[in-house]
């Protein structure tokens, strides 16, 4: 067998920029490139092999461990998960660094493949620089943190091993059923150490995505299953965007008069226009999906986690004889909420179980109530964009502002955490595919900013990408604008200012708790953080950086904003001071939180009693 010697970190490299993948017959190239940041643990191995050899990656320097990891998920996500990065880190703190986001793309089964650096694998010269010890077990490292939140994990401590270890990461990373973080922990000895690698493993791979489909046993299931249902409802998960079954899922809908409700992965995969498209589902979701599923009698769950906010903690679906069928490549989903499941890609899935329904010439029983709900909640909606606040602007009004008239349809917009994810799944009309881009999975502040940038890269020049971010998201991570900046990516982050955690204020006193410690305030006279409100100049950080800035108080400054910003080559930040407390609210939803048993305040008591009422309501598993 022909051989070439090298290091283990060059043949790593070497095998990364072989690597393709196949679905629906066209090929990708899996990754487009590496974010890293160089340290003791990383520079003079992989490090090296990245400057010093020839290949066809694209290295994008990050300035923070997690925030470059989420600009990979970002890409990878906006890809539809053909393609993606790599990212490498030192050793200790900087790949503690990336735990949250390898967390991050693992619950939103996101395929990122994280390659933190690892203290020595022949310990010689331990404890090193950043070194965590266990004096219980000198096997483990910082890098078992990853163990949690990966989907697959593994350490090299011989050269030797990456070859067994680098397919079975691509086994798992392309796979749709297993994808998420994928961790290879790389001792900085082991990388810069050679081996005979066979010139073999080199080659160009393709891995195939090929289609699960129904046996004829399941599809016979499945179309018994629906068609003893009068009024059904569908759920139009991440998994649908992912299969490419929007088109098939916006079918079935019309054919079977089966309305659909959207998490907020799925959201964008079939635009608002469509008649049975009744919009978020959930805790934030709106009135028209939530009354729909209150009495549905069968629930279509398709590539759905059916996550608490989806199901309204199990709250959703009041009917006491609604029976669930999940259809989903994860077995792992597939059978929540005790579903009958059906294993298969939903493209496939939704086609099989399409033409065995048309020879039974199936019809939901909805008659016109679909429309009214649609009806009732678009004049909701526009209500709310176009209702003016006295103290300022209001977060919704400016959001339907954007939506309505400053962006264009093909623009992609992006969020993660706080109060506008729940706006934006409630009120957010997607009028082109894959303009829609949340991370709800883990609602992980400061993914908005450093994912958005991921995406704009994801995207090239060929749609513009907006960053939706509140001021705590954007307090908690901003570091890749200057990496924006370093590469002129033209991303503008539109950031609403209300002074705080709101949504987080919200929940507090919701269940009756004082508010405290969730606003920017100053500390009192009593110590308490209950003083005057902090003013932050946000334009002013993001000049630093070296972006065009812009500070809006008003309508017409915002509309300014926008279309000047519109015009820059590179990123923009737009600084909207919005009124506090001015975000939609729930919509015939419940939310389970720990409100405490026992408490002195009335207040409390009366939430825990809430609390417990909905329970007898909520399905148990």
């Amino acid at each position: 067998m022909k051989t070439q010697r090298m290091t283990m970190a060059q043949a790593l490299l070497k095998f990364l920029d072989s690597q393709y993948l196949e679905a629906d017959g066209q090929e990708y190239k899996f990754f487009e490139g590496i974010f890293g940041i160089f340290g003791h643990g990383n520079v003079v191995g992989l490090g090296e092999a990245i400057v010093e050899t020839k290949h066809n990656l694209v290295f994008r320097q990050g300035k923070n461990e997690q925030a470059m990891a989420h600009a990979a998920m970002g890409f990878a996500k906006q890809n539809n998960r053909r393609r993606t990065y790599a990212v490498t880190s030192s050793v200790g703190p900087g790949a503690l660094n990336m735990v949250t986001a390898a967390g991050t793309a693992t619950v939103n089964r996101i395929p990122v493949l994280f390659l933190p650096g690892d203290t020595y694998a022949c310990r010689q010269p331990d404890p090193v620089l950043q070194q965590v010890e266990r004096p219980d077990d000198p096997n483990v490292t910082a890098n078992d943190s990853f163990r949690a939140v990966s989907v697959y994990w593994d350490r090299i401590t011989r050269p030797e091993q990456l070859m067994s270890s680098l397919i079975n990461a691509m086994r798992v990373i392309t796979d749709p059923a297993l994808t998420g973080a994928v961790t290879i922990g790389l001792p900085q000895d082991t990388q810069a150490e050679s081996w005979d690698y066979p010139e073999e493993f080199f080659r160009k791979r393709v891995h195939h995505q090929d289609r699960r489909a129904l046996s004829d046993a399941a599809v016979e299931r499945a179309v018994a299953e629906i068609s003893r249902s009068t009024r059904p409802m569908m759920i139009c998960g991440g998994g649908v965007r992912y299969s490419g079954a929007g088109e098939q899922l916006a079918a079935f809908a019309e054919s079977f008069g089966i309305p659909f409700g959207e998490t907020q992965a799925g959201k964008g995969t079939i635009l608002w226009d469509n008649p049975w498209n009744l919009g978020g589902l959930g805790v934030t979701g709106g009135e028209a999906a939530n009354v729909i599923a209150r009495d549905a009698d069968l629930l279509i769950a398709v590539g759905t986690r059916l996550g608490d906010f989806t199901t309204a903690s199990k709250v959703a679906f009041q009917n006491p004889k609604l029976r669930v069928i999940g259809i989903n490549v994860s077995t792992f989903d597939a059978y929540k909420m005790d579903a009958e499941p059906f294993i298969a890609d939903a493209r496939t899935a939704l086609e099989q179980i399409s033409r065995g329904l048309a020879q039974r010439g199936y019809c939901s029983n909805y008659g016109d109530s679909v429309r009214k709900v649609r009806e009732a909640w678009n004049a909701e909606v526009d209500r709310l964009y176009t209702t003016d606040d006295p103290q300022g602007l209001s977060q919704v009004r400016v959001l339907g502002e954007l939506n309505e008239k400053l962006l264009d349809p093909n623009d992609v917009v992006v969020s993660a955490s706080g109060s506008l994810p729940g706006d934006m799944q409630r009120v957010w009309r997607c009028r082109s595919e894959d303009s829609y881009h949340m991370e709800y999975g883990f609602s992980c502040m400061g993914y908005e900013v450093s994912g958005a940038y991921g995406t704009q890269i994801a995207t090239g020049g060929s749609r513009k990408v907006y960053s939706l971010v509140g001021d705590g998201g954007f307090v908690m991570l901003h570091s890749e604008l200057l990496s924006a900046v370093q590469e002129q990516v033209p991303v503008t982050v539109i950031l609403f200012d209300n002074q705080g955690f709101q949504v987080i204020d919200n929940l507090q006193t919701n269940q009756g708790i004082s508010s405290y410690a969730n606003e920017w305030r100053r500390r009192n006279s009593e110590g308490k953080l209950l003083g005057d409100h902090l003013v932050v100049d946000y334009a002013k950080i993001a000049e630093g950086y070296g972006l065009k800035s812009f500070t809006v108080r008003t309508m017409d400054e915002l509309h300014a904003a926008v279309k000047t910003a519109r015009q820059e080559t590179g990123p923009v930040l737009i600084d909207v001071k919005v009124t506090h407390k001015s975000m939609t609210h729930g919509y015939e939803s419940w939310w389970r939180v720990g409100v405490p048993e026992v408490s002195s305040s009335a207040t409390v008591q009366a939430a825990r009693k809430d609390l417990e009422e909905n329970l007898t309501r909520a399905r148990q598993y």
